[in-house]
């Protein structure tokens, strides 16, 4: 898939938005075969280092890398556990993108999602692109300024794999916009939004897969809006140590909060912001 986008703090639970899926929150793995319309399916990193982003994810999470030799990929990786794929790391291909993960939602039809994002407000920056024998992507902008991309899956669908350790689980929108962002997303994908003061989550299908945080004073001016995915882990301690020892850093320590599972903000060595989460840690 196509390129990357940012710093902040959020919660997280667990990914329950594909066909034969599982409980919302906290629970056991899922093997997944089908990505619902409109549901997360991916995870990409855009990194100015590959062998030091394949280095630290591997020993963080136990990714396996494995490198699409063909020059037309461009060095795009997958990592993979055991062999379900479970996210994507590219190197950047021009001056001035930044190091970041991207989350990435399927579309049935990318040329349809294009038309219905341009007439919710949102810009895209790059495609519909096909990926021969693939499927096609398209990078987009929504109207408060988060870069996410959409997926028409052909022969690949997304990852195989959620919530269990090193997986993706769960996804988050942090905006200074969020009467917009909320305006903008239940249009284009048809998602629920829970009412919420604190932590409204993003929903479909009657399951739960994110949420939205209102960026206030605390957050630096220059930080844009953007989406953050979190991976599950079994020690979310462990895995901000794990971070630190590998050349990353710990934005926001591990803590539990009341109504969700023990989670933090991490930072890996060339700049990519992601949170893990304990996996099963029900509330």
């Amino acid at each position: 898939m196509g390129r990357s986008a940012p710093d902040g703090p959020g919660t997280g639970a667990a990914l329950a938005c594909w066909k034969g899926g599982g409980p919302a929150e906290g629970g056991p793995a899922m093997k997944l075969h089908e990505p619902v319309t409109g549901g997360p399916c991916w995870a990409e990193l855009g990194t100015d280092d590959l062998a030091v982003a394949e280095r630290f994810y591997s020993g963080l999470f136990g990714w396996r890398p494995e490198t699409d030799p063909r020059q037309r990929a461009g060095g795009h990786t997958i990592a993979r556990l055991g062999g379900d794929a479970v996210a994507g790391l590219t190197p950047l291909s021009r001056a001035g993108q930044p190091v970041a993960w991207d989350v990435v939602f399927a579309v049935r039809d990318a040329d349809t999602a294009v038309r219905q994002v341009t007439a919710a407000g949102g810009t895209v920056p790059e495609g519909p692109t096909d990926v021969p024998g693939q499927g096609r992507f398209v990078v987009v902008v929504d109207p408060t300024g988060a870069l996410f991309q959409l997926w028409q899956p052909g022969s690949f669908a997304g990852a195989g794999l959620f919530n269990a350790h090193g997986s993706l689980g769960w996804v988050e929108l942090l905006t200074r916009e969020p009467d917009l962002a909320a305006d903008f997303y239940t249009t284009v994908f048809g998602w629920s939004l829970t009412a919420s003061e604190y932590y409204p989550q993003w929903g479909i299908g009657g399951a739960d897969f994110g949420g939205m945080v209102t960026m206030d004073d605390k957050f630096p001016h220059e930080v844009p809006a953007h989406w953050l995915p979190y991976f599950a882990v079994t020690d979310v301690d462990m895995a901000a140590a794990g971070t630190t020892d590998g050349g990353g850093t710990v934005l926001m320590e591990p803590v539990s909060p009341p109504d969700g599972p023990r989670i933090a903000v991490l930072r890996d060595p060339r700049g990519a912001m992601f949170g893990v989460y304990r996996a099963g840690d029900e509330r």
